[in-house]
């Protein structure tokens, strides 16, 4: 993994996959892992999160407004 770091928490796996989606559509390399264990059953999902996104720290602002944009309801980024 590249000089990656956190860059947002993710709500639910619906949030991760349309994120994904959209950043990959932007050529924007990243990576969304899950808090998951196993082991915990989803425990620390409960308390941190459902996951997190990851990637350089120069996207940063593009990743923060796309998932900005996907919580608002327009994962385009079109304005009104």
């Amino acid at each position: 993994m590249p000089n990656y770091e956190k860059i947002a928490v993710l709500d639910n796996q619906f949030e991760a996959e349309l994120l994904t989606a959209l950043l990959a559509e932007r050529n924007i390399p990243h990576l969304v892992k899950s808090y998951y264990d196993a082991a915990y059953d989803g425990l620390f999902q409960a308390q941190k999160g459902w996951g997190a996104v990851y990637a350089e720290p120069r996207h940063r602002a593009e990743i923060t407004e796309a998932l900005a944009d996907l919580r608002a309801g327009s994962p385009c980024g079109e304005q009104e």
